[in-house]
């Protein structure tokens, strides 16, 4: 074989490599679920995240760094490795010890950050994670942590770690916190807050029973202040119109007593007697004490009252 030929042979060998290379170097595909990074020389370029057949400069001009484009769990507190539970524990504010799981979910929003802002961006949202639950358990009562607080932490943590993952800057955004679980960290301890619980709402419905009575009390009382106040404003505007008749009364009787002082005088004297003694016989006296003949007052109201009686029921 001559030396020609050899050459001939190689170059051929060698374009066949070469154009197998970028033949297949030059072209790639995006899922739904990826987005792509290109990096030219080693310098990123464009993002794709539009899925299909996409293609690119041949290797080594152009190479591809495919990252997760949907969203990214995080596990932090009981997590099953080689059969071991690995149990974190924090200080509560008030110096009690939990055990805390949290799930974080997050996403890659810049993927030329996550790749080249760190070395190891996941492990810089595990220890951020960690340092925001500790900071946020670690200002907040036993109490919130294990029964009614949980919401209010999680937002608390997802604020704090979301403000720590802005400034590493290391293009990963949180999406959401979830806080699974807060527990006392053994048996004992759990029997000792369970009964302080207990007790807890114990005293919690005794003082809503306390305060449902003071307000049916309450509630009474205050029925039976409106009933006073009314059946006295009823006495008030009843004897005010009583006055007020009195005085018209008495007002008319003054118009008669400037008129005849003296007669009406008499007759006031006559009806009082009337009213003072109901029963007795009136007998109309001379000044010298000498009886005359009387007008006979009580007979002739009688006669006339028969007479009346009479009248109507012949009319009748």
């Amino acid at each position: 074989m001559s030396l020609k030929r050899v050459y001939t042979v190689t170059g051929l060998i060698i374009a066949v490599i070469v154009l197998t290379v970028v033949l297949f170097s030059s072209w790639y595909t995006v899922d739904e679920s990826d987005q792509a990074l290109i990096m030219t020389f080693g310098k990123a370029e464009e993002t794709i995240t539009e899925p299909g057949l996409h293609f690119k400069l041949p290797w080594p001009i152009q190479r591809v760094e495919k990252l997760a484009r949907e969203t990214l769990k995080l596990e932090f507190g009981y997590n099953e490795k080689n059969g071991k539970t690995n149990e974190t524990k924090m200080i509560t504010g008030d110096e009690n010890i939990v055990l805390a799981d949290l799930v974080v979910q997050w996403k890659i929003t810049d993927p030329k950050k996550y790749l080249f802002h760190s070395e190891k961006p996941q492990e810089i949202l595990y220890n951020a994670t960690s340092a925001s639950l500790r900071s946020i358990i670690g200002s907040s009562k036993i109490d919130d942590a294990l029964t009614s607080g949980k919401a209010e932490i999680e937002a608390n943590v997802r604020e704090l770690l979301t403000s720590l993952m802005d400034k590493y800057d290391v293009g990963i955004s949180i999406l959401a916190v979830n806080l699974k679980d807060v527990e006392l960290p053994n048996q004992e301890v759990r029997s000792a807050f369970t009964a302080v619980t207990d007790a807890r709402e114990t005293m919690n419905t005794k003082i809503n029973e306390a305060k449902k009575y003071e307000n049916k009390r309450m509630n009474e009382a205050e029925g039976e202040k409106a009933a006073i106040i009314y059946k006295a404003e009823g006495e008030k505007s009843a004897r005010l119109e009583a006055a007020r008749g009195d005085v018209a009364v008495f007002n008319k009787l003054y118009e008669q007593y400037k008129t005849n002082p003296d007669i009406t005088r008499e007759r006031l004297t006559l009806e009082t007697l009337e009213q003072v003694l109901p029963g007795a016989e009136i007998y109309i006296m001379n000044d010298d004490g000498n009886t005359l003949k009387y007008f006979p007052i009580r007979p002739l109201e009688k006669e006339q009252a028969k007479q009346s009686n009479e009248e109507g029921g012949s009319e009748e």
